[in-house]
Order: structure tokens, then sequence, then C-alpha cells
């Protein structure tokens, strides 16, 4: 129970990544808000989330909409102490492509859903953080490999790295820890949300197995566990870190 009495708001936090980290936050303690844009996906996390969880609706990208996200928690909750920057995607009209045909308007949407909502969402969540906080920003190992079709977004989630040493330099004084946890590749909704037939998405999962070196994709649950940690009290002497949850991909 290593976030027994921990109140937490993961964005993006109703399916993937997200809704693996709200699940290992519950195991160890925590209370809290996931935030998506989906209500219906909101309501269904909710049922496995249980009634220590409240849902808040709201598209990150609307920096006006984000403070409403943590009043909203303090109020029904009482207090703020974790917050999970998780919301962001590589997938969409526009999202995958190379400089050659990537235009402004893809260029925007990429950066206002990967970099510019991350830092308004720490901005507007600073006043209603406990000091002494811990911020987890959701990056990726697109920030350090060069895939093709990604270029945009692997620019935004090596931001959203550089994010968490300077937010930590700016908090030192309200001893608010900022890291970072950049998965690979992980078993979520985003192979099934690509539109393929199962079997192509069976054989798109294999290709990306054959090149991590633990021979398999990552589950949500493993990044909740990283999360975990940073979440608590074990990972008090990190800031401005970054965990690589990849399977190898990166290092070996």
């Amino acid at each position: 129970m290593r976030l027994k009495n921990k109140v937490t708001v993961i964005t993006g936090g109703t399916s993937g990544i997200g809704f693996g980290i709200a699940q290992e936050f519950k195991k160890e303690g925590a209370k809290g808000a996931i935030v998506g844009r989906n209500k219906n996906k909101i309501e269904n996390a909710l049922k496995k989330l249980g009634d220590d969880f409240i849902g808040i609706s709201t598209d990150v990208t609307n920096t006006q909409d984000l403070e409403h996200i943590f009043k909203t928690t303090t109020d029904q909750l009482g207090k703020l102490d974790v917050l999970v920057v998780n919301a962001g995607g590589a997938i969409g009209t526009g999202s995958l492509g190379s400089i050659i045909d990537t235009t402004e308007e893809d260029y925007d949407r990429m950066m206002d859903l990967n970099l510019k909502s991350v830092f308004f969402t720490v901005q507007k969540a600073l006043p209603y953080l406990n000091d002494g906080a811990s911020i987890i920003l959701i990056a990726s190992i697109g920030a350090h490999k060069g895939f093709s079709g990604l270029t945009v977004y692997s620019a935004a989630k090596a931001g959203v790295r550089s994010f968490a040493r300077t937010f930590s330099r700016d908090l030192l004084d309200r001893r608010i820890r900022v890291n970072v946890l950049s998965p690979g590749t992980i078993d979520t909704p985003l192979f099934n949300n690509l539109g393929l037939p199962d079997d192509v998405a069976m054989q798109a999962k294999k290709q990306f197995e054959d090149l991590i070196p633990i021979k398999r994709i990552g589950q949500p649950r493993e990044m909740g566990r990283v999360a975990v940690f940073l979440a608590s009290d074990d990972s008090s002497f990190l800031l401005g870190e970054e965990n690589m949850a990849d399977g190898g991909v990166v290092n070996l």
C-alpha cells in the first residue's frame, strides 16, 4: 500500500497505459480522478476502478478547461498528491507522416496534444498540488530513436523529457518532483484503433516483438508498476529523471 491516502489525477486514464496506471495505483491504496474525452470510456473504466475514483470529461488541448480537472478533484477528494500527465498519442488524421508530407495543421495538432497540453496541465495543477507532490510525465522512446512517420510526435516527446528537468528546477522550493516514464511498444487499444483486421493486427504485434530484445511487447500494468515507484516515497531521491520501460530497445 505504497500510495495509501494519496490522491491522484491521471490524464488519458480511461484506457491503455493511463488505465493500467490507475489500476496499479488503486492496488497500492490511492484514490483519484481519471480524465478523458469519451464519456462512455470514462464510465466503463470507473466500473472497473470502483468508488475510489471519479471521472472527469475534458479535452486537454483546451487549456481553458484544464483548471476544472484539479478544482473538481480537490473539491471532491480533498487534496492532490500525484499528477500523471499521460494524455497524448501518435494516431489519428495527420499524425503519422515524415517531414515531406506533414502539413502545418498536422504539426500544430500533434504539438498541441503531446507537448503544449503537458505544459499547461502541469501549470494549471500547481495551485492545487501539495508541496512534496510527485508529477509523472509520460513520454516515449521516440524521443531517443528515429521511427519512420513519427517525426513530430517524437520531437514533442523529446520536449516532454526536457520539461521534467526544468519543471523540477522551477519547483525545488516546493519539493515537487517531476520525473518521466518513457514506454516502448505497449499492448494497448492502439492496434485496434488503427482499424486493422485481427490477423493483421496480430502480425503487426509480432513484428514489434521481433524488434524488442526481451521478445515481447509490454503490458499497461507494467507501466503502472513503474509509475507507482515514481509516485511513492521509494523514488524520493529522483527528480528530473527518465525511466525507460521498453524491453531494452534503446539500450541494448
